[in-house]
């Protein structure tokens, strides 16, 4: 599975198209499709986005929950039905979408955001307030990184 990691910021141009890093894209191929999974984060006013598998293995999850259930049924209408399959243009660009466009306040630029088996995709100052926060509570609570003594990580 892809492993994102970085901030990098990037142009939008006026038609709502944005080129994905290189070490993303790298990362981005499925033998069905190459692009982006991307919809709209249920955590920040941002975009979340990943590869087809990573979104093959939350279908999986969710077809795991009882099939009759609320649970079930939000889940699958929220992610799978919010979902966006952005293929790559000939330039390594995807073209995002007017709905994650306003959900996330991008303008000019965004900021691609690297969280492992995701990514997300910010507005610049937007991100910057959240990079501050979060920078204060991971420093607030890293002794929950202490190496565990199974793997000795």
């Amino acid at each position: 599975m892809a492993l994102f990691l970085s901030t990098i910021e990037k142009q939008i141009d006026k038609k709502g198209r944005v080129s994905v890093p290189p070490s993303f894209r790298a990362s981005l191929s499925h033998p069905q499709f190459s692009g982006v999974v991307a919809y709209g984060s249920f955590v920040h006013p941002c975009i979340e986005a990943c590869g087809m598998e990573r979104m093959e293995q939350l279908h999986a999850r969710i077809e795991a929950l009882d099939p009759f259930s609320e649970e079930r049924d939000a889940f699958a209408t929220a992610i799978l039905g919010g979902a966006v399959q952005l293929a790559f243009d000939s330039e390594g660009r995807i073209s995002l979408p007017e709905r994650l466009i306003a959900l996330a306040g991008l303008g000019a630029s965004c900021v691609f955001v690297g969280k492992g088996a995701t990514f997300e995709i910010w507005e610049p100052k937007a991100f910057a307030a959240h990079n501050d926060a979060a920078r204060t509570l991971a420093k607030t609570h890293r002794g929950v990184l202490k190496s565990s003594p199974q793997t000795g990580a």
